[in-house]
């Protein structure tokens, strides 16, 4: 009997919480693509992981660590999908590796360009695979002084937040504290 059982366990699909960690193939598939386009420097740094703990996004890269992480569902829709998430956030390195110390966009034109270094030019902000969406109640308010626009959060703001769009269109999109985001509603 404990012999059929350590059969069956050999041939049972690994779950989601089994394929986490890094992935040596992937961090060496992301070291080469970074060498073909002459960041060298980059590849060497790169590192590739299956994190479970992701749950609505495909992918997710920490520009400081250097980090890929990816979904592991994602194994359910092919090596083609796996890739071309990879090449995305591939390019969020990429674009703040060429940017340096400068902030820039998330999907802004720097990483427009990344993408189209890596080839995927056509590449989408987002994905659109059927993920499980997370919805979480959103128990704090707050408002823009400015333009009375609304900002939902589940959690509260601990440091001082302006609204992005009054920062933009009257201060060249620095920080103003006239924009400050206030809290109206617990």
């Amino acid at each position: 009997m404990l012999l059929r059982k350590q059969l069956e366990f050999a041939f049972e699909r690994p779950t989601i919480h089994q394929c986490a960690g890094r992935d040596f193939e992937l961090e060496e598939k992301a070291r080469g693509i970074f060498r073909e386009i002459g960041a060298a420097r980059l590849a060497g740094l790169v590192r590739v992981e299956w994190n479970p703990r992701l749950k609505t996004a495909a992918g997710r890269a920490d520009s400081r660590e250097k980090l890929i992480s990816l979904n592991p569902r994602l194994s359910d829709y092919g090596e083609a999908e796996i890739d071309r998430t990879l090449r995305h956030e591939l390019a969020h390195l990429l674009a703040q590796f060429r940017g340096g110390r400068r902030r820039i966009l998330p999907h802004g034109p720097e990483w427009r360009s990344a993408c189209r270094d890596l080839g995927i030019g056509d590449e989408a902000r987002c994905h659109n695979l059927p993920f499980p969406i997370s919805e979480r109640a959103r128990h704090y308010l707050y408002k823009c002084p400015n333009c009375q626009r609304d900002f939902p959060r589940a959690r509260r703001i601990k440091r001082a937040v302006a609204c992005l769009a009054c920062c933009h269109a009257h201060n060249g999109g620095e920080f103003d504290a006239r924009f400050r985001l206030r809290l109206v509603q617990l």
